[in-house]
This record gives structure tokens, C-alpha cells and sequence, in this order.
């Protein structure tokens, strides 16, 4: 799915998304990532959805978003509602949808000037080789 570019001064814009990639100023990454609209983490998490717990999500909150869009490849799916605690103790919102939704939700809220974070999984880390 290709997205419609957006001039604005953030400096991580998503380009495009599908099962195997995310497109990111242009680039694309092949892993699953942790963006903002000012930092890119390439190196964090790689199992199955189903395996992904607080630990996981708790390198999240290093970037004190306001809003945590997860994800969860090209199904929608949800995190235990155990896992957010940390997230619901400091007021930090978080919604589960496919990656394809949460790229075009990161887009929309970064241009609205949103505090927004998106971790993002691709289909191809969900299922077994």
C-alpha cells in the first residue's frame, strides 16, 4: 500500500507498507521497528505477536508518546490487557490494529503535531518459517 507523501518538519515520514517492508523517508526496512516522528529503532522485537509481552512493549515508553499505535502485521490482533499496565499508569493511550492502519495513523497524528509513536510488526516475523 502506497501512502501519499506529506511535507511537513517531522523528520520520519511513512512512505508505504506491505508484507514484507515498511517505507520509511523513503527507505525501506524489512524488520519490525519502533518509530516516532523524530526516531527510528530497527532493532526491536522479532518473535510472533503472540509472544510479545511488557518487556517488550516497556522499551515503548523510552519515547514518551502520548498516543502508542501497535501494529500487528495484516490481521488485527491484541495485546493482553496485563501487558499495558505501564502505559495505563501514565496515561499514555494505546490501540492495536493492522501495521497498514497504524502507518497511516502515525502519518495523520505526526502532521496533527501529535506526540505519537507506532510499533509496528511485518507479517513475515508472525507466522513460522
Amino acid at each position: 500500500m502506497k501512502l501519499h507523501l506529506h511535507n511537513s518538519e517531522q523528520q520520519y515520514q511513512i512512505n508505504g507498507v506491505d508484507s514484507q517492508a515498511i517505507t520509511i523517508n523513503q527507505q525501506p526496512y524489512t524488520q519490525s521497528l519502533i518509530i516516532s516522528d523524530d526516531s527510528l529503532s530497527t532493532d526491536w522485537f522479532s518473535g510472533a505477536w503472540e509472544t510479545l509481552d511488557a518487556q517488550a512493549l516497556a522499551s515503548i515508553l523510552a519515547f514518551k508518546p502520548e498516543v502508542v499505535l501497535l501494529g500487528s502485521g495484516d490481521k488485527q490482533r491484541f495485546v493482553h490487557p496485563k501487558h499495558l499496565q505501564a502505559f495505563l499508569a501514565a496515561h499514555i493511550a494505546v490501540e492495536c490494529m493492522t501495521t497498514a492502519a497504524a502507518c497511516r495513523t502515525f502519518n495523520i497524528l505526526t502532521a496533527e503535531g501529535r506526540k505519537v509513536v507506532a510499533a509496528l510488526l511485518l507479517e513475515k516475523h508472525l507466522t513460522p518459517p
